[in-house]
């Protein structure tokens, strides 16, 4: 276990020196712009803002109303650029504990389940 702490701490070191890199790079880039360019580029941002904003709220209500539309329909529906996958409710679930105790004293049930599935690893900030 200590071994992969190591490895962890010198991921998260890895990490950090991209980070670094990334800055002094960015500051390098930033320092060869000129205010009066900087000052150009202010005005495009305020210019092109509404405009995206405008979209980013049309394109949030044309996905909603997709959405609840293809709800109605059940199934998947293919454009010519986009398709909305349709994907049925996951079948419910049981309560493994009761489960458990219950195949204590009928182990036959113990023939209907499925295999455990495969571990996974996912590496997340702490």
């Amino acid at each position: 276990m200590h071994a992969i702490v190591e490895q962890l701490n010198n991921l998260a070191e890895i990490q950090a020196r991209q980070d670094v890199i990334r800055m002094q790079k960015q500051d390098l880039l930033d320092a060869l712009i000129t205010p009066e360019i900087k000052a150009k580029m202010a005005e495009i941002e305020v210019e092109f803002s509404p405009i995206l904003e405008s979209l980013a709220t049309r394109q949030t209500e044309v996905e909603t109303s997709i959405k609840a539309d293809l709800l109605d329909v059940g199934e998947t529906v293919k454009g010519d650029h986009l398709m909305a996958v349709y994907v049925k409710g996951r079948e419910g679930g049981w309560d493994n504990g009761k489960l458990k105790g219950f195949a204590m004293a009928h182990p036959e049930i113990l023939a209907a389940k499925k295999p455990d599935g495969e571990p996974t690893v996912s590496i997340r900030k702490v």
